[in-house]
């Protein structure tokens, strides 16, 4: 395998990014993901908070300390992985983080390993999607993408601009991609608003450094208010309303992960009030 070091974006030219390794090392180690060349992009990509500005090399534990950050982002972060992680992973690869979906993993033939047939919908799937999950049922396990969705962040890559909010797509038929990233596309900073008031709260197996069964994000301007939740859907769930709960198509078992969400929707907008 050839390891690449560019010092520009100009000299980007194909292979796959890798800055904390957090992500990519666990998956290239499982054969989940394969290349002949890894381009070590921290040279490239800023790092560092700037006012409103962050740069996608920043860490979560860089953001959870930062007392200038919105609480949200900040608790995402702290409750995102253990201490080592935190110190290692980047925001830019967190947002990229691939689902914890077994059947994925396991490198079963789903829909988004290119197969017909989505392995969760009739077997084992109490973690898995109660939204969006008419194609595919993996939850997506970001804490901070829902954060930063919530607090109205937006984000630029090394070929434009555009909301947090957008990176995410529901996978299809025709495209099994969860994000709207080209080949090549790198993110290089992200611009994170500060509400009046924000939070995040996580209901997971362990009380700390485990993936979301459910995650709240809140965020407050003025009379506007946003929630996105984590762990419930192939990507972060953008939700209209509390009422929009009412909605969801859990499987199964995963009907129990509507009560959660329910509750921790009621407690997250008691916080921002």
């Amino acid at each position: 395998m050839e390891l690449l070091q560019p010092s520009e974006v100009s000299e980007l030219n194909g292979g796959v990014f890798i800055h904390g390794g957090t992500e990519v090392v666990p998956l290239l180690r499982e054969g989940i993901i394969a290349t002949d060349t890894l381009v070590d992009v921290r040279a490239i990509v800023p790092r560092g908070i700037d006012g409103t500005k962050v740069g996608a090399g920043t860490t979560l534990g860089e953001l959870e300390v930062d007392p200038e950050i919105p609480e949200a982002l900040r608790e995402a972060c702290r409750l995102a992985a253990s201490p080592q992680l935190r110190n290692m992973g980047s925001v830019g690869g967190n947002l990229l983080q691939a689902t914890r979906c077994w059947y994925w993993r396991l490198k079963f033939p789903c829909r988004l390993h290119g197969g017909d047939t989505c392995h969760a919908r009739a077997g084992e799937h109490r973690e898995h999607a109660i939204f969006g999950n008419g194609f595919c049922a993996s939850a997506h396990p970001s804490d901070v993408a829902a954060a930063l969705i919530a607090l109205g962040a937006t984000m630029r890559t090394s070929e434009r601009e555009l909301p947090v909010a957008d990176l995410y797509r529901l996978p299809t038929e025709d495209d099994r991609d969860v994000t709207t990233l080209e080949p090549g596309e790198l993110i290089l900073e992200l611009d994170v608003p500060r509400p009046d008031k924000s939070t995040y709260l996580k209901a997971m197996e362990r009380q700390r450094w485990s993936f979301p069964i459910v995650g709240v994000a809140a965020a407050r301007t003025g009379t506007e208010q946003r929630i996105v939740l984590a762990g419930v859907a192939p990507i972060p769930w953008v939700l209209d309303s509390p009422e929009s709960l009412g909605d969801a198509t859990p499987l199964p078992g995963t009907a129990y992960k509507v009560e959660i969400a329910e509750a921790l929707v009621r407690r997250a907008l008691e916080a921002i009030a």
